[in-house]
């Protein structure tokens, strides 16, 4: 059963409560022949195996942070332990019904981009190729001294090769890549192998900024549609927000899908309560 909660129109939002089919209506009625941009976050993978931070039955965590990272070597063992149980996994993933419908909308130009915070890289796999991975990528290993970057199959080998006793993946997933793991104190960390520094996974860590210049080719897809699509994201990331944001100034119009409350609901033209395979299916604007 999908239900959704309204905040008006785009023109001046007065809040009020739409069932399920006619929210849906609703959404469908603001995005048919608009051009669409969409954000999505951790509620688009679940159906693939990636468990969501904030959605329903999720335990509070508190994941390691850019600064705790960088401070210690403990942090980095055991994240890289972690990370490389996580990442092998999430190399296993298939995109599912979403992601393959957004990138099919894609290729209809229905859109004019997609901006995910997720690092699974799902959405490329599927076929989008508009897209902004705005948090980063597990498929990269960057340098946070020289900035070299290297494939993450490389950095892998070299972990394996040093680290022959990690185990295959067997720890619980969390939607960053991390997983849980057990002693790790005698795990060897590749370092950089240009200049010796830090290697860490591509990927915007708790504490630390989005690049300037992928936060501006996001700008430029939200600012390129009639209308924003937000599929699965809580909006607890300040980073989308501040998109969301930068739509309502242009007055047009949002329509929100995620299981749970978000942080923009009250910005939201239509928000709708449901997953989002089948929640897209339903909005389908062609």
């Amino acid at each position: 059963m999908i239900v959704a909660g309204s905040g008006g129109t785009a023109m001046g939002r007065a809040t009020s409560l739409l069932d399920g089919a006619t929210a849906v209506d609703a959404a469908r009625g603001l995005l048919h022949g608009r051009r669409i941009a969409v954000i999505t976050g951790a509620g688009v993978s679940t159906d693939s195996g990636i468990p969501d931070y904030r959605g329903e039955g999720s335990e509070p965590r508190n994941p390691m942070t850019f600064q705790q990272f960088m401070a210690s070597a403990d942090a980095r063992r055991r994240y890289w332990a972690g990370s490389h149980q996580g990442w092998r996994r999430f190399r296993a993933a298939r995109p599912n019904p979403t992601h393959t419908l957004l990138a099919d909308w894609e290729r209809d130009g229905l859109l004019s981009g997609v901006v995910t915070q997720n690092v699974d890289g799902l959405h490329a796999a599927a076929g989008s190729s508009r897209l902004v991975e705005l948090h980063g990528t597990m498929s990269q290993v960057v340098c946070t001294a020289c900035g070299q970057m290297f494939a993450r199959e490389d950095i892998a080998g070299r972990l394996l090769q040093d680290n022959p006793w990690l185990p295959g993946g067997d720890g619980e997933l969390h939607p960053d890549g991390d997983a849980e793991v057990g002693d790790v104190s005698g795990m060897v960390v590749p370092s950089c192998t240009v200049c010796g520094g830090i290697l860490k996974p591509d990927v915007v860590f708790f504490g630390e900024y989005v690049p300037v210049d992928r936060f501006a080719l996001a700008s430029d897809i939200v600012h390129a549609a009639d209308a924003l699509l937000i599929v699965g994201s809580s909006l607890a990331v300040n980073s989308a927000v501040r998109l969301l944001d930068r739509a309502r100034r242009r007055r047009v119009p949002v329509v929100i899908v995620n299981r749970g409350a978000t942080k923009g609901d009250a910005k939201a033209d239509v928000r709708i309560e449901g997953g989002a395979a089948e929640t897209l299916a339903a909005l389908d604007p062609r």
